[in-house]
């Protein structure tokens, strides 16, 4: 019998051993790959000794008669250790867990909050197109990869700035008798770890994300959940980013906090994304409501009876890409005989576009009523609604936006110049030292000779104005070194 007969009638042999195992998916998963693992070894057994064979004929010296060692059938061969992938793009398509490839350009950001949200099919994001870092665990299909980054801060501000960790313009004081105090800061507090699971399914990509950072008190080092969510195939379910924010829009500062009028929100939801051609999708999401009503005192009279609903259009391409979203709220409040309901709800457009070879622009607008929590300024601020004289409930209009642009000086050297705005106007039922407007701008300087070390330098320009037309503004110099764990 011919050597590449006889390896066939082996594997063929071996068959009914395994085919006689319990018939379920997973059962025959695993017999197949087996069967698989076993007949290319064979085969290369096989073409080792034709090629053995081939040359002694050339050089006439008779092949010996020695039987080809063969496994056992119930050896499997796998892949050692030492080749396993560090990276889901490097795996054979049977193994990968990432098969949609994202159609953005490339980028580099410190904060770099494209890489928790979610994506439709969980593609790479366009800071980790290679999805790189993943080991296999032994045994099973999925991926892990643990993540993060080090990250400290220096912060001098040239008078109050409110909040002396990030720049968060609403809470520049405006008055005071310390306002033209100057302030240095040192802290650590946006390190952050990270663990991600992916692996692939009969029902689509499943991936899981744990996310957090040390942001969870005012005063010390607390850890602080930012994102927990699993996602199969098209279908999110956790807590991170909001549907109706775009985390590829927002612009790369050393600041954490970003333009105060960017779309920005964690939160606990469930989405689900449809696709509607090669790069086109559409979102729809249901989100836990928690409305922010002024005027309530110190008590939580808050009513939520529905959760807030969004829409969400998307298109990428190899340019960039667009995002508009839709919101809508109900929002309402039940206090000692008093009680009213209102609904809220706005729309932001925002995007990017790849500019020369590297550069990038990216942009956001977004207004409505009822949705200051939606926005990077006013989450937690109580903004949403306020209740008037009248015991009427009346949500709060805004509307704002920023832009930024990325500049690569050189494959190290980068700068971003950011602007934005946020506004807060006829709103009749707030007190008159309320927020009415806030200007955000920065200008940086990014140095990374590395892909795991970053260091920069970022002036930063904020004011806040209050509804009866009294204003402060402020400087901040940011000093920012930071080692990534994987990059």
């Amino acid at each position: 019998m011919k050597p590449r007969t006889l390896a066939i009638a082996m594997a063929l042999a071996l068959a009914p051993g395994w085919a006689s195992a319990q018939d379920s998916v997973a059962t025959l998963r695993e017999e197949i790959t087996q069967v698989q693992n076993h007949l290319q070894a064979l085969t290369e057994r096989l073409n080792a000794l034709e090629r053995g064979q081939g040359t002694q004929a050339q050089s006439g010296t008779p092949a010996p008669a020695t039987a080809p060692q063969t496994a056992p059938a119930s050896s499997v061969v796998t892949t050692p250790p030492a080749a396993a992938a560090t990276s889901i793009a490097q795996l054979s398509p049977s193994r990968s867990a990432a098969t949609t490839q994202s159609e953005l350009p490339p980028r580099d950001s410190v904060a770099d909050p494209s890489t928790a949200a979610s994506r439709p099919d969980n593609a790479p994001s366009p800071t980790d197109p290679e999805l790189k870092g993943f080991f296999a665990i032994p045994g099973t299909e999925t991926m892990i990869r643990l993540g993060g980054y080090a990250k400290l801060d220096a912060i001098a501000d040239g008078r109050a700035a409110g909040d002396t960790e990030q720049f968060v313009t609403s809470s520049i004081p405006v008055g005071g008798p310390h306002r033209d105090v100057s302030h240095f800061d040192m802290h650590a507090k946006q390190t952050r770890f990270s663990f991600e699971a992916r692996r692939p399914t009969s029902h689509g990509n499943l991936r899981f994300y744990l996310e957090n950072d040390f942001f969870g008190s005012s005063d010390s080092y607390q850890f602080r959940l930012r994102h927990a969510y699993g996602q199969l195939g098209n279908t999110y379910a956790g807590y991170g980013y909001s549907t109706f924010m775009d985390a590829d829009s927002l612009p790369d500062t050393l600041d954490f906090a970003g333009p105060g009028g960017a779309g920005y929100l964690l939160v606990a939801g469930i989405h689900h994304s449809f696709a509607l051609g090669k790069g086109n999708s559409l979102t729809i999401a249901a989100e836990d409501p928690d409305a922010q009503l002024a005027n309530t005192g110190d008590s939580d009279i808050s009513a939520d009876r529905f959760p807030d609903v969004s829409l969400v259009a998307r298109m990428e391409r190899n340019w960039g890409h667009l995002q508009l979203g839709a919101v809508a709220r109900s929002l309402g409040y039940d206090d000692d005989g008093r009680s009213d309901r209102t609904f809220g709800g706005g729309l932001q457009l925002s995007g990017s576009f790849a500019v020369a070879e590297r550069d990038l622009l990216l942009f956001g607008l977004l207004g409505g009523k009822g949705m200051g929590r939606y926005t990077a300024d006013l989450t937690g601020s109580g903004l949403d609604a306020a209740i008037n004289a009248d015991g009427r409930l009346m949500a709060l209009p805004l509307y704002g936006g920023f832009f930024g642009y990325t500049h690569y000086w050189s494959e190290m050297w980068r700068s971003n110049l950011i602007y934005g705005e946020l506004h807060m106007d006829d709103a009749d039922a707030l007190a008159s030292d309320a927020f009415r407007r806030s200007r955000y701008g920065a200008l940086n300087l990014i140095w990374s000779p590395a892909p795991s070390w970053t260091m920069g330098m970022e002036l930063l320009y904020g004011q806040q104005q209050l509804q009866d037309g009294r204003s402060a503004d402020t400087l901040r110099l940011q000093g920012s070194l930071q080692y990534s764990f994987i990059k």
